[in-house]
């Protein structure tokens, strides 16, 4: 069978679809773009889980993997800077330490022959080995990065009462970062 049919690597696929329906959407439809973007990433948590339980972890699979990541994020933040242009400095630097660290990172692991980014050395960075050997931390850092942008994008389309104290939060983080 060909690596490009494998199961992880057909939910990058599907991964790639529901972002373009999810960018397409962006600007107008709350609702549709939630519902795109969440699935998208809650297939990004499968994807690995099925890569390992059917023995189909490849390189080409990684960086799909990473890529639809970064693209998905780098659209959504290119939305916020939109809805937010105030903010739109704060959110290029966090794009560009986004893509520029996961480049260094993933390069590194290729350059030190290592078969997965994700396998660091004991010596390495605290705060890396502890990101990439915990799967609690790892998850709950890159959902919440997640939830955060999302919520954002969510806040801009109901700003009233029901997200009332999540705004005020959100927007508060923000006015701390823009100070």
């Amino acid at each position: 069978m060909s690596v490009f049919l494998f199961v992880p690597n057909i939910l990058g696929y599907i991964r790639i679809v529901l972002l373009l329906v999810a960018c397409f959407f962006m600007r107008s439809s709350c609702e549709i773009t939630l519902l795109t973007y969440v699935l998208s990433c809650l297939l990004d948590a499968f994807d690995g889980y099925a890569a390992r339980s059917l023995n189909q972890s490849t390189k080409f699979g990684a960086m799909l993997d990473m890529i639809v990541d970064r693209c998905s994020t780098m659209c959504l933040l290119g939305c916020l800077i939109y809805f937010y242009p105030s903010y739109m400095f704060f959110f290029q630097v966090v794009m560009i330490v986004d893509i520029a660290s996961h480049w260094l990172h993933l390069h590194s692991s290729v350059l030190s022959g290592s078969s997965s980014h994700k396998i660091v050395d004991l010596n390495s960075n605290q705060f890396l080995r502890l990101y990439y050997t915990n799967k609690v931390v790892l998850f709950l850092m890159c959902a919440g990065n997640e939830l955060f942008y999302t919520m954002l994008y969510v806040s801009h389309f109901y700003p009233g009462p029901k997200l009332y104290a999540f705004n005020l939060y959100t927007h508060h983080c923000l006015d701390c970062i823009n100070t």
